[in-house]
């Protein structure tokens, strides 16, 4: 019995300790997490933001979109600093130079696309100022939908493998979509493949309500790559150590850079997957400022 509650005493000084570290850098998912539906963004996440510039505390978005869908976002935010493709790309977006890439190799996007196919699933690429599809259907047509983006262009091909290849794109993050599951899909790739694949399922709670539609992706990126591996990139970069890192999400691309910071936070809205791996839930969804109430919540200033 001592040792139990000695441990859970241990645990609780821990946890505890977390939350009293010095935080140099906040890194945030966007959509669900700073942005809600309908491009909303709560005037508190802007004064919570602007508080964090005028002292100094790097922030970063960290987002599944490309750096040319996201740019003015990440502007409009103040973002000193960008992770882009779920961790393919990370920008300084004070000078707008790339602080890291890494492309899928043509044979993977080859070999993945070819899987696609042969079930029939939607596919579309992101490569540097382009989305490249087959027809707006899924995710990009989201995109499409939200976003007003100079210098960004929407291409509608008869084949997007062909295209890749006829123009030697550079692609840093491959998507397939389909209205069921796909977890079958993704193991197919995977045993064909040296890349990693994240999939979200956005059925029932989670159901994308700007095309009021049920489906699942995968999200096809070069292997060992992920928003919490290029936090680390970041952080290296930064020289910020791991605990003074506080990362705030609502996605399943999500769960390990929460699980992995310092203080993790979940956004109220966040999948229930999410939370698990949590330090802390907000009491406020996306729309109400859950961002800037984790800011406020842990960021202590002198």
């Amino acid at each position: 019995m001592f040792d139990l509650i000695s441990s859970l005493l241990y645990n609780v000084k821990n946890l505890l300790g977390a939350f009293d570290m010095s935080i140099k850098l906040v890194a945030s998912d966007l959509d669900g997490t700073i942005i809600s539906e309908n491009n909303f963004i709560n005037q508190s996440n802007f004064e919570a933001i602007d508080m964090m510039n005028s002292h100094n505390i790097n922030f970063a978005i960290c987002t599944g979109k490309s750096y040319s869908v996201s740019k003015n976002w990440c502007d409009k935010c103040k973002a000193t600093y960008g992770i882009f493709s779920n961790g393919s790309q990370i920008y300084n977006l004070k000078t707008g130079a790339p602080i890291y890439k890494n492309v899928l190799d043509f044979d993977s996007i080859k070999k993945s696309f070819e899987i696609a196919k042969k079930y029939n699933l939607h596919v579309h690429a992101y490569s540097d100022n382009l989305l490249v599809t087959e027809k707006l259907k899924y995710l990009d047509l989201r995109n499409f939908k939200l976003q007003e983006l100079p210098g960004f262009e929407f291409v509608i091909v008869s084949n997007v493998l062909d295209y890749i290849q006829k123009n030697n794109l550079p692609i840093y993050q491959l998507v397939i979509s389909s209205d069921s599951f796909l977890e079958d899909v993704k193991s197919e790739i995977l045993q064909s493949n040296n890349v990693s694949i994240l999939k979200i399922s956005k059925f029932g709670q989670y159901k994308d309500k700007i095309l009021n539609k049920e489906y699942e992706y995968l999200s096809v990126v070069p292997y060992n790559t992920s928003k919490s591996n290029a936090l680390d990139i970041l952080g290296k970069y930064l020289s910020v150590n791991k605990d003074e890192i506080m990362a705030i999400g609502d996605n399943l691309n999500d769960l390990d850079m929460v699980k992995n910071s310092g203080i993790g936070v979940a956004v109220a809205n966040a999948y229930s997957d999410l939370k698990d791996v949590a330090k802390y839930t907000t009491q406020n969804n996306v729309a109400e400022g859950g961002f800037a109430e984790a800011v406020y919540k842990f960021i202590k200033l002198d």
